[in-house]
């Protein structure tokens, strides 16, 4: 699992996970992601489109992510792009209506900055 970011402008901060969003790889993305979710004053986008398995911890972690970000005044979205697996997940499970979920990049974009 890996961990990147982006800070598009003062209002836009992408993040983006690679990899298996299952116990192992929470552990190892879990600190970094909770630090650059609390330390910024933007919206964040959080790509998932490279992500390749999601389990209920990974989705634990998201949530308590947006919340970070929902304190301090932003607002989480969730990048999907075409993971069929990734977005069927999140919508099975409901977290499509707690932190919107889009298949287009620019969607997702204009959704953080509303």
């Amino acid at each position: 699992m890996s961990i990147t970011f982006k800070d598009t402008n003062e209002s836009l901060r992408h993040i983006r996970l690679t990899g298996r969003l299952d116990i192992a790889g929470i552990d190892a993305v879990s600190a970094t992601f909770a630090e650059l979710s609390a330390s910024t004053t933007r919206s964040v986008v959080v790509d998932l489109s490279e992500v390749t398995f999601l389990v209920s911890f990974g989705i634990r972690e998201l949530i308590t992510n947006a919340k970070l970000i929902q304190q301090r005044g932003g607002r989480m979205v969730i990048y999907v792009g075409n993971n069929r697996a990734v977005h069927k997940t999140l919508e099975t499970t409901g977290i499509d209506t707690l932190i919107p979920t889009f298949a287009d990049a620019l969607q997702a974009d204009c959704a953080a900055l509303a």
